[in-house]
């Protein structure tokens, strides 16, 4: 069993983040901020998928004026992407944000960062201090990759301890790259040298096929290690697939929080007498709509099969014209194949 490491509680409105509680899934809407309608479609959506958490882009002030009209109508916490100004962060904190995600470098008048303090304290919301690694290179273009963590950690505490000057401390911390070795390390160094909830995530990790295995590997290894409070997992694309990316590492691990079904397949070889992959297909639309926490292994011969019946709670293989239903390992159904997903589904229902 994974040991979280410890931190302090931060509240994103009725969302508590934190060594305590569940690791949050969030991602960002993708299209414009002032298209009410499709922001609030899309994050309905969302939620259906198993998000936590919403983050939203306010470049402009007619962005905030819509985040008010957002802000209303969620169904879930409301984050606000802010970059480079003071007075659209402001206007987002009025406007109802749960938190401000804000990267303080590209702000460059410490008096607007303490008017952004002031403004968070005054609604009692939390901010995400976010360093990454293209803001660190615009710094020093001529740094070193192997030097770029000490320096991005250099940079989040000199951030960190300007907001616990202004006695602000509901703070997420964050640091990205798009290195998947970096983002572990410069995550490892502030879990070390920080109590507050770590945000982790590979940025700009790419299409859906190719973000899928660097994100998995630098936020799983993290996640292994006890390190981070929320993730997101960055694709270009749909967002409703980060978020089932998201919960799919979060259940790997043991670490899932969202209920339903898992399916599990055998990889099939020159052993098997089916056609697996299209029974495996099959199995997962019939799975479509369960929503009950429920290990569905399809198996495709006697030497993995008996292990993934057994690691299931309900297992099915097919043969010979027949279907074979195994519950917790043991063979509760033989039937005719063409009824198998049928009967299963029966037995999944009565799980």
């Amino acid at each position: 069993m994974i040991k979280r490491r410890k931190t302090k509680t931060v509240s994103i409105g009725p969302l508590r983040l934190g060594s305590r509680h569940p690791i949050a899934v969030q991602t960002m809407t993708k299209v414009f901020t002032t298209d009410v309608s499709a922001c609030l479609r899309q994050i309905r959506k969302l939620e259906k998928a198993g998000c936590n958490m919403v983050r939203i882009a306010v470049p402009t002030k007619a962005d905030t004026e819509a985040f008010v009209k957002i802000v209303a109508k969620s169904p879930m916490p409301v984050v606000a992407d802010v970059h480079f100004s003071a007075a659209r962060a402001i206007e987002a904190i009025e406007a109802g944000a749960a938190k401000i995600r804000l990267n303080p470098g590209n702000i460059k008048d410490k008096k607007d960062i303490f008017r952004i303090i002031d403004c968070a304290k005054s609604h009692k919301i939390a901010i995400r201090v976010g360093v990454n690694e293209a803001s660190i290179r615009d710094l020093k273009s001529d740094v070193a990759p192997a030097k770029r963590t000490a320096l991005m950690l250099k940079e989040m505490r000199s951030f960190v301890r300007l907001f616990e000057k202004a006695g602000f401390e509901n703070l997420v911390l964050s640091a990205k790259s798009a290195d998947t070795t970096r983002t572990i390390e410069v995550n490892r160094a502030i879990a070390a040298n920080f109590e507050y909830p770590i945000h982790i995530g590979l940025t700009h990790a790419g299409l859906p096929e190719d973000a899928l295995i660097p994100s998995s590997v630098a936020i799983g290894t993290l996640l292994a290690e006890g390190i981070g409070d929320t993730i997101r997992v960055s694709i270009a694309g749909n967002p409703v697939k980060e978020i089932v990316i998201g919960r799919q590492i979060l259940r790997s691990l043991g670490l899932e929080s969202h209920s339903g079904p898992e399916l599990i397949v055998c990889p099939t070889c020159g052993r098997c007498q089916i056609n697996v992959i299209a029974l495996a297909k099959k199995v997962r639309k019939r799975l479509g709509n369960v929503t009950k926490p429920v290990r569905v292994a399809v198996m495709g011969c006697v030497v993995n099969g008996p292990g993934e019946a057994a690691d299931a709670d309900i297992a099915v293989c097919a043969g010979n014209g027949k279907g074979y239903i195994y519950k917790n390992g043991k063979k509760i159904a033989v039937v005719e194949e063409n009824a198998l997903l049928d009967v299963l589904a029966e037995k999944i229902k009565n799980f």
